[in-house]
């Protein structure tokens, strides 16, 4: 194994993709010559040749919309588009035909295609690039939404993605692209959709998070815990479906949640998350299921930035508020 950072690994499960599975065909925004704007596909266009690396127009929906075709044709298309932001004008063909497909047929017609998306803030860039509004694609039957954290996860969780019969959005937090580096297989494996991953072990708190906060929430975890605060960190991996029973297990067990996400506050996952916790644990709070979140705006500027996402402080507080309730 050989350490990789997040784009690498994607890059190499697109790659290993690629080579056992004639069907898998690429497509986006300058993913094919230039390798993507985070170069993630970079070195595919000159090893698979441009009928299976398209460089497409600037069109979102058609992007979608080819894919949904090439699917329905028996190919696995993994489209990129280049930022959350961009992905609005695709929202048609996603919600109406993409995730509607296999039950609008009865099954006669697959929709086996994934969309790539990088998301959410942390590197300074400008309007309409940092979004994270996972909530509007998790509330669509028939689609799947999933996110690493770590680059393992992230090679394991996108090859599962090309596999799956149901079109998957695939989340790229892109302030982890390249800030860390860790070992990663060779060759092909799977990382389950549906199956969050425990990054520790805990008695006093259920920290749950996702993609870009995994790392902040487990820095708060590492501060609580040299106060005595015991913390039972869950990264979801997957938003939809979710792993119901390894949280409510966990909810059980420690009695007090914090859950932190990027996005604006109102009617996020983490609401989704809250009512799920009250209705099969709500005898087993000791306190209100706390929520550390982004506000109810539009992603600020750079110079603002930080201060609308959740950070070591803000999640470390909310600990502390739980356990003291």
């Amino acid at each position: 194994m050989k350490p990789k950072t997040m784009v690498q690994s994607i890059c190499d499960a697109l790659k290993v993709a690629l080579e056992n599975d004639p069907r898998v065909i690429l497509l986006g925004e300058d993913i094919g010559k230039n390798g993507g704007v985070f170069r993630a596909t970079e070195g595919l266009w000159e090893l698979f040749g441009e009928e299976r690396v398209m460089d497409t127009p600037l069109a979102e929906a058609g992007i979608i919309g080819s894919s949904i075709g090439l699917a329905v044709g028996g190919f696995r298309p993994v489209a990129e588009v280049q930022f959350m932001g961009f992905i609005y004008p695709a929202m048609e063909q996603l919600v109406t035909h993409a995730a509607r497909l296999r039950t609008r047929t009865q099954g006669r017609y697959p929709a086996s295609m994934v969309v790539r998306v990088p998301y959410g803030g942390g590197i300074r860039a400008p309007e309409l690039h940092s979004d994270s509004t996972e909530s509007l694609f998790v509330h669509i039957p028939g689609l799947k939404v999933v996110t690493p954290s770590t680059p393992k996860d992230a090679k394991g969780l996108l090859l599962s993605a090309i596999e799956d019969p149901d079109p998957v959005l695939f989340l790229e937090p892109m302030q982890l692209y390249r800030s860390v580096k860790e070992e990663v297989p060779e060759g092909w494996y799977e990382v389950p959709i549906g199956q969050a991953r425990k990054v520790t072990d805990g008695e006093d708190v259920t920290l749950i998070a996702w993609g870009t906060m995994v790392p902040v929430a487990k820095k708060a975890a590492e501060a609580a815990k040299k106060e005595g605060i015991s913390c039972d960190l869950i990264d979801l991996r997957s938003l939809s479906p979710l792993d119901e029973e390894t949280i409510i297990h966990s909810v059980k067990n420690t009695g007090r949640v914090v859950i932190v996400h990027e996005a604006p506050r109102t009617a996020g996952v983490g609401a989704e998350l809250t009512a799920l916790i009250n209705e099969q644990a709500f005898l087993y709070l000791e306190a209100p299921v706390t929520r550390v979140t982004g506000y109810d705006v539009p992603v600020p500027m750079y110079a603002l930035e930080d201060d609308f996402r959740p950070d070591v402080k803000r999640v470390y507080q909310s600990i502390c508020q739980v356990v003291s309730y």
